[in-house]
């Protein structure tokens, strides 16, 4: 066990666990946040996606002591039930989520890509959200949610 310090969505966290533990289960037993869900485990499905120094990684596959002293945001960190982000609002309009199991993965990667390129277009939205699975097939509503939230921030 080691105390391992973080810094998630704008506040100092301090968690004891082995430095080994993946990311995402201090993020959801020891922290309660459940936006980042567990998925595959492998870092391949992207429901486990948080935003770290400004990057979409798959909490999954970072030890916890990777993460430390570093900026992490997860969903609960972009807005509140009061003032959503933009993007969650955007979802919520489209009905993007069917299930909504993915839902985490593809705001947080919409996120990164909507701060690096506030107008993208349909090939670029395509190729972000390219490694973030979702069964249920609403991805065109995903893209026009994308979209929606990219025109607001104009």
């Amino acid at each position: 066990m080691a105390r391992i310090s973080l810094r998630v969505n704008n506040q100092s966290r301090v968690v004891d666990t082995d430095p080994t533990t993946p990311l995402l289960y201090v993020l959801r037993d020891d922290l309660e946040l459940h936006g980042p869900r567990f998925g595959c485990g492998l870092g391949q499905c992207g429901a486990c996606t948080v935003i770290m120094d400004g990057n979409a990684v798959r909490s999954c596959s970072i030890p916890v002591s990777g993460a430390q002293n570093r900026s992490i945001t997860t969903l609960e960190g972009l807005g509140s039930l009061e003032h959503p982000h933009a993007l969650q609002t955007a979802f919520i309009e489209e009905q993007a989520a069917q299930c909504g199991y993915c839902m985490n993965g593809m705001i947080m990667v919409s996120k990164v890509l909507l701060d690096k390129n506030p107008h993208p277009t349909d090939d670029q939205i395509k190729q972000a959200l390219n490694g973030n699975l979702c069964r249920c097939g609403s991805h065109l509503r995903v893209i026009r949610a994308v979209k929606r939230a990219a025109s607001v921030k104009a």
